[in-house]
């Protein structure tokens, strides 16, 4: 059974030199999380000890060897062949019989299934995580280049109602006004500052790295783009039980109901073969063969243990069905903030942000001349570069959505 990220081109590579520092894109988030994130690595070595105990699931038990001495001499007490009536030697193997061990071998099996759809499922989980914090990364970067953008605006208009007010055209307030506007720009940068350095330690806890350990600069927006025909993927994976977290549950079913048939035929007696020889002196006197035959006496112990295997399948099931009704629950709120999300991005960047950049320049040119006040100008400021924030919380919020439907679907690049 190959335990293996459903994601090509992924290795992990735990002992390798370090590589840059991640962040520049988003592909060098997954790839440092796939090679350096704790608890994949747990889950793998996990997943391959689960995957090493099948073949010694259906092995025979060792034999064993017995050395029997007859007639000790209570005088003379000697364990020697030639000093004691007799010696003799058995080797004993027992066989498990009824198809135990191949119910066994089966159910290691399926636990080990298990164990590999459970890191698989941790992975998209982790990797939808990762994603989420990036996007955050970014998001607080992009809306601080936007404000940084709006400062430089106010300094502007700050210039401008400075040199009306030194012609007598304005009054000085319009320039105050233009500094409390500016400094409450910078706050809000300031908030904006603490938002990334959170989204960093987020990030970095996520890729196994310090909380404080540097990260590139994004070049460019995170590439989440999905298509609807995703949404169908997820929810075809979903239905057919296909999603990792949803095969763990189904493996982990179906080996405890080969566990509970296991239970079932301990009823059944094992047998113990055995050959031996006999030794007098310093002679074979004989020879001896031995069968054994377990008495399944504790049927109450075994019925117990068979219920009991009986209810985990049951236990498994059910969670099984708890994540499949969860996974829908999470694809439709994520459909639901992705498509929203999308159609505000492309509201604003189509018609909100064209028209209010307009009305900025317009107001900005009618302020210059004296036929509009200060306030309507900062307004049209505001409206303007509220309409470039908006756009960019719009993005993030399509980003989320797409990190949230990927991590269903396996839509992983």
């Amino acid at each position: 059974m190959a335990l293996a990220l459903p994601f090509a081109g992924y290795t992990a590579n735990t002992f390798a030199a370090e590589p840059e520092a991640p962040g520049g894109d988003i592909a060098s988030i997954r790839h440092w999380l796939v090679d350096h994130n704790p608890q994949l690595r747990a889950l793998q070595a996990e997943a391959e000890a689960a995957e090493a105990l099948i073949l010694p699931a259906a092995a025979l038990p060792d034999p064993m060897a017995t050395v029997e001495w007859q007639g000790i001499d209570p005088a003379n007490p000697n364990v020697l062949p030639a000093n004691v009536g007799a010696t003799s030697y058995m080797l004993e193997q027992t066989f498990p019989l009824w198809g135990k061990r191949g119910l066994s071998r089966d159910i290691a099996r399926e636990q080990a299934r298990a164990a590999g759809h459970g890191h698989d499922a941790a992975a998209l989980e982790l990797l939808a995580d990762a994603e989420d914090a990036y996007v955050r990364y970014w998001h607080a970067r992009e809306a601080t280049v936007v404000i940084d953008r709006l400062i430089g605006l106010l300094e502007q208009v700050e210039e401008i109602a400075g040199v009306r007010y030194a012609l007598g055209l304005a009054a000085q307030q319009d320039a105050i006004r233009a500094q409390v506007e500016r400094t409450a720009m910078q706050r809000q940068r300031l908030e904006r500052q603490a938002l990334r350095r959170e989204a960093a330690s987020t990030l970095n806890a996520l890729l196994g790295r310090r909380a404080d350990a540097p990260l590139a600069e994004p070049v460019s927006a995170p590439a989440l783009a999905i298509g609807e025909g995703a949404f169908d993927t997820a929810r075809e994976r979903i239905a057919s039980g296909s999603h990792p977290a949803l095969q763990a549950g189904t493996a982990l079913a179906a080996a405890a109901n080969r566990n509970a048939e296991l239970e079932r035929r301990k009823r059944l007696p094992d047998i113990t073969l055995g050959v031996g020889v006999m030794q007098a002196g310093h002679r074979v006197d004989s020879y001896a063969l031995l069968l054994q035959v377990e008495i399944p006496f504790q049927q109450q112990a075994r019925r117990g243990r068979e219920n009991a295997s009986r209810l985990l399948e049951s236990a498994a099931l059910a969670r099984t069905e708890a994540a499949q009704t969860e996974l829908e629950g999470r694809l439709g709120s994520a459909r639901g903030r992705w498509l929203g999300a999308r159609e505000q991005r492309e509201l604003i960047e189509q018609t909100l942000l064209p028209q209010s950049d307009a009305n900025f320049q317009s107001a900005l040119a009618s302020y210059q001349v004296g036929e509009v006040d200060f306030a309507t100008l900062l307004e049209a400021l505001r409206e303007w570069q509220g309409a470039d924030l908006a756009r960019v919380d719009a993005t993030r919020d399509e980003l989320l959505g797409a990190a949230a439907v990927r991590a269903i679907s396996g839509d992983t690049p």
